[in-house]
């Protein structure tokens, strides 16, 4: 009897585990066998009762094709409640969310009786499962190659039909564009959609593609959804250029039921890059990065504040990096240059201060042989160094600080990358790595490393109100065996706390991770 208390004690201390750390409490949710080696994670979200929805594309076959979409429902103690595996082949997906009590998968189809691309919802709700599909939006059109342009930051504008989808951050709406061009017709339109899929906005933008096209690339909404800001690359058609200027401007556009607003960002020998808007309260922001030059490096950050009908901009600064933040990526190397940072996220402090984190990221490709003696391109993912920074309320840089990382991935890109959370003026980075400690570069400079044991530990990086750097391993591997999609959480901010999912062959669970 003894000895069964004692594995029992050992069980418990494991499966359920609860352990406290200096500035984080988290819960390993018990281990469940999972049928599907090969998925993707689509969605993580809130059930409304402190439990957690999952959705997942998964893959099988000798050659893995996606077969179809996996949802898993959790009770707020991290139990498995149900399962439902919604088979579906040969979709075109293009995005996942959870709301109002469902599960909805966004698809794009082209109909060839009715000649046209229809963007499709199929929608269960997750206690009685059971899908159905409706069609939000139909556009005429010849098929196209690629109709659909994922890649917001490269449009290609020469199929003759490209679409888009942009959500928010709460996935509360989401705007789809469409750019419709066969000889001398050109047609733009924007259409907005709230979470339960009512048509909120219809606008004919053709007028403004007469000149040139637009990538859009980062979305924000008003509180009541009235009005929606799209903010991308506008390329001229016809311009003339000089050796310093560049083929495209950013601009925002404002679109609601009763017309739209638009505004370029142009300021001479200032090339904004990567801007996102946001709200600060009633105020209408929109913050990026900057060049000093038209090629893709970055000299600095950029603030802009916008009236938020008109979008005239009241305000602008461009905040130079700082040496120390220089020195923090680079060290005495000279000559180096920042690029390719993309937004993961945004905070603001009661007092209007702004805290947003950037990341390095990038993609290559090389060709490597394969089972059958051929050659295959392959296509890798770069996650590399941490920007953080503070802005005053008025736009002002307090500081800005780099944390040197290295990560690179052929497959799921979810167990790379890394999270953040702001608490009472301090960011909480948690990323994955199979080392034990990061390298010391200098007294300053430490670089965190991907590793290469199958096991990872997380870490905690804490950039304090200051910019004062420290760091602790918060979850050793031999406590969560299983490695987390560190960069994609489920984050809900009144319980400060971040709810990860845990996958590896056969095995998932959850781990709960709160902020104290």
């Amino acid at each position: 009897m003894l000895n069964k208390i004692i594995v029992f004690l050992c069980i418990t201390m494991t499966v359920g585990a609860f352990a406290q750390m200096n500035d984080i409490t988290y819960t390993i949710g018990e281990k469940y066998n999972d049928k599907y080696k090969y998925s993707n994670l689509l969605a993580i979200a809130d059930d409304g009762n402190g439990g957690t929805v999952i959705v997942r594309s998964y893959y099988t076959g000798i050659v893995l094709k996606p077969k179809g979409y996996f949802v898993e429902h959790y009770n707020k103690d991290l139990e498995l409640l149900s399962e439902f595996n919604y088979k579906l082949k040969n979709a075109n997906f293009v995005n996942a969310y959870v709301k109002n009590g469902q599960v909805y998968l966004l698809f794009l189809e082209y109909n060839y009786n009715r000649k046209a691309y229809e963007y499709q919802v199929h929608r269960s709700p997750y206690t009685d499962y059971h899908f159905t599909k409706e069609t939000i939006l139909s556009i005429v059109s010849e098929p196209v190659t690629q109709p659909l342009d994922r890649n917001f930051y490269n449009r290609n504008f020469s199929s003759g039909f490209t679409t888009s989808v942009l959500f928010n951050d709460e996935k509360s709406a989401f705007a789809i564009t469409t750019h419709f061009k066969k000889r001398k017709e050109n047609k733009h339109f924007i259409y907005v959609f709230d979470a339960s899929l009512n048509k909120l906005v219809e606008h004919d933008f053709s007028e403004e593609v007469e000149e040139k096209n637009y990538a859009f690339e980062t979305v924000t909404f008003s509180e009541d959804l009235s009005n929606v800001y799209l903010v991308g690359k506008a390329y001229f058609k016809k311009k003339r250029f000089n050796a310093t200027e560049r083929k495209f401007q950013y601009e925002m556009v404002r679109v609601s039921a009763s017309g739209r607003s638009v505004q370029s960002f142009y300021t001479p020998g200032k090339f904004p890059e990567a801007l996102k808007p946001i709200f600060r309260g009633n105020e209408l922001l929109c913050l990026g990065f900057y060049a000093d030059r038209k090629d893709n490096r970055y000299n600095g950050i950029a603030y802009f504040k916008l009236n938020r009908n008109t979008l005239n901009i009241e305000s602008q600064k461009f905040n130079p990096f700082s040496q120390q933040f220089m020195m923090d990526k680079f060290g005495r190397e000279e000559d180096k240059t920042i690029k390719n940072l993309i937004f993961k996220s945004m905070d603001i402090s009661a007092t209007g201060e702004i805290l947003f984190n950037a990341e390095e990221y990038f993609t290559s490709t090389s060709t490597q042989a394969n089972t059958s003696g051929g050659r295959v391109m392959v296509t890798r993912y770069h996650h590399n160094d941490i920007v953080s920074a503070k802005l005053q309320a008025n736009g002002d840089l307090i500081w800005a600080r780099n944390i040197n990382k290295t990560e690179v991935t052929q497959g799921d890109d979810a167990y790379t990358s890394y999270s953040a959370y702001t608490k009472g003026g301090t960011t909480y980075f948690f990323i994955s790595t199979a080392s034990e400690n990061p390298q010391q570069l200098s007294a300053e400079r430490i670089m965190f490393k991907q590793g290469l044991s199958r096991n990872r530990n997380i870490f905690l990086i804490k950039l304090d109100g200051n910019g004062k750097m420290n760091y602790e391993k918060v979850i050793d591997d031999g406590d969560a065996r299983l490695p987390l999609m560190v960069s994609r959480p489920h984050i809900d901010k009144s319980k400060d706390e971040l709810m990860f999912y845990a996958k590896r062959g056969s095995k998932k669970q959850l781990v709960r991770v709160t902020v104290n």
